[in-house]
């Protein structure tokens, strides 16, 4: 898995007074989790979050906080619900001993019989939850179509990933491959000939 690195800066004040000013000098507070541990609280620069969170791809985080460095994963985010800036992370310190979860992307792997025929590919999920080890956290999961008919879906019980526990449910669709509204019309076309 990759890695990205982020620098922060410790917070001496915790409280939504001190997350006001950090969010004016354009840093986004944050907490670092750690198990047994309290968290760690400090500000990282908004435009540095750009890599990690406006991307497809997942990524491991070193966090460096002040010279102590921290692996790390992005564990939950907040967004303005006007603006969209981000205004708050969590990050949860992880260990290569200890699962984590985590969100990885899908990748659509193959060429589907039913798009071929005139069907429409739907990507109903766009990442997975995944639980496991961060050495054998994959960068993305491949999900393969090449058997995918008209009204066919790749499940998630349908995936397998070495070492790693999938948390989705089982029966939730992936990618299905849907009747265009053309195909459905010239089925119809056809039996209405068929008829006549």
């Amino acid at each position: 898995m990759k890695t990205i690195l982020l620098k922060g800066e410790k917070r001496a004040e915790v409280g939504t007074r001190s997350s006001k000013e950090i969010r004016r000098k354009g840093q986004v507070p944050c907490v670092m989790y750690s198990e047994g541990k309290e968290g760690t609280h400090f500000a990282i620069y908004q435009a540095d979050f750009k890599k990690l969170v406006y991307t497809q791809n997942a990524y491991k985080v070193k966090l460096d906080i002040e010279g102590e460095m921290h692996d790390a994963v992005l564990q939950d985010i907040q967004f303005h619900p006007v603006s969209e800036m981000i205004i708050h992370a969590d990050f949860l310190s992880v260990s290569d001993d200890k699962p984590v979860v985590m969100e990885v992307p899908i990748n659509v792997v193959g060429n589907s019989p039913g798009v071929r025929a005139g069907g429409k590919l739907v990507k109903k999920i766009n990442r997975l939850k995944l639980k496991g080890l961060l050495k054998d956290m994959p960068d993305y999961v491949d999900v393969e179509i090449s058997k995918l008919e008209i009204g066919q879906s790749a499940k998630v019980r349908d995936i397998n990933v070495d070492n790693i526990e999938i948390m989705d449910a089982p029966a939730n669709a992936i990618v299905s491959v849907k009747t265009t509204r053309a195909l459905m019309q010239a089925a119809a076309a056809d039996a209405k000939e068929g008829n006549e």
